[in-house]
């Protein structure tokens, strides 16, 4: 039988004419977004800051993560404008910290790893004093991949590790816990880009097995890290075995304190695109 919402994991909607501006600015440059696609809890309240977190490359998955409310579908062609278009919304947002995240593009033979770094590069080149934090699938652990992110520098590099290892397979059946270690592992060895990872908790991950990932992640070197409740999108994805209550969320975040991690956001509705620029 699946668990009841808490309370304090519900929020209002709100609209107003900063959420209404919002929508009219993506509607307009034919963009995506993650708040709209994954269904994220905090959409209102980031439209009401004047922002979102830009989905790329199209709003269906080669992937078909269990967790996750995007589609998997044939992939869509690449825009090739798009990254031209997210810098104009950027700049048109008024944005100081602009966050981009993609969908899975296994069909491409980086990954999308150029249209990522373009998508930088643009919003450098109308927008310089924007910091860009870009949130990525593993591109299979390609270096070549990687390499062209680096070149691109963005302020952040955040590749969720979103589940503990025995869980893995089971909510990620097409990715591998390691490889993501090794992509986080490969951006801090090869950069000075900030590095940041998240996952969820409430699929039937243990406490210890919580620890263990937090300790994996800062052996990979990442310097920030983001714990959030699983929240199930449909009957058709996985069930949430457990709802963390907020004292429960605290005691996550003394452990992540104490394993290393002074920079991290843990709680409830916490999304790895939530509140970004405030731990940069």
């Amino acid at each position: 039988m699946q668990k009841r919402l808490p309370d304090y994991l519900k929020r209002p909607i709100i609209d107003t004419e900063k959420t209404k501006n919002v929508r009219k600015i993506l509607r307009e440059n034919g963009l995506n977004t993650v708040c709209e696609n994954a269904r994220c809890p905090n959409k209102n309240e980031c439209y009401t800051c004047n922002t979102a977190t830009f989905l790329i490359m199209g709003n269906v998955c080669t992937r078909n993560c269990r967790y996750c409310n995007i589609g998997c579908e044939k992939p869509q062609k690449l825009n090739l404008n798009e990254p031209l278009h997210i810098a104009r919304a950027v700049k048109e947002l008024g944005l100081k910290y602009a966050v981009i995240t993609s969908v899975t593009r296994d069909d491409l033979p980086d990954g999308g790893a150029e249209h990522f770094a373009n998508c930088i590069y643009e919003i450098h080149n109308l927008a310089p004093d924007v910091k860009v934090e870009i949130l990525t699938p593993d591109f299979k652990g390609c270096k070549e991949a990687l390499d062209k992110i680096i070149e691109a520098k963005p302020a952040v590099f955040n590749h969720n590790i979103e589940t503990v290892k025995s869980l893995f397979k089971t909510a990620r059946p097409q990715g591998n816990y390691d490889i993501s270690l090794e992509v986080l592992k490969y951006i801090k060895s090869n950069s000075q880009i900030i590095t940041k990872s998240g996952l969820m908790v409430g699929l039937g991950e243990t406490a210890e097995q919580i620890a263990e990932t937090l300790r994996d992640l800062k052996s990979a070197g990442v310097d920030i890290v983001t714990i959030g409740q699983y929240i199930q999108p449909s009957k058709a994805h996985l069930e949430v075995a457990k709802y963390y209550t907020p004292q429960e969320f605290e005691e996550l975040d003394k452990l992540a304190l104490k394993i290393g991690f002074t920079h991290r956001q843990i709680g409830p509705l916490v999304r790895s695109s939530y509140r970004a620029a405030e731990l940069v």
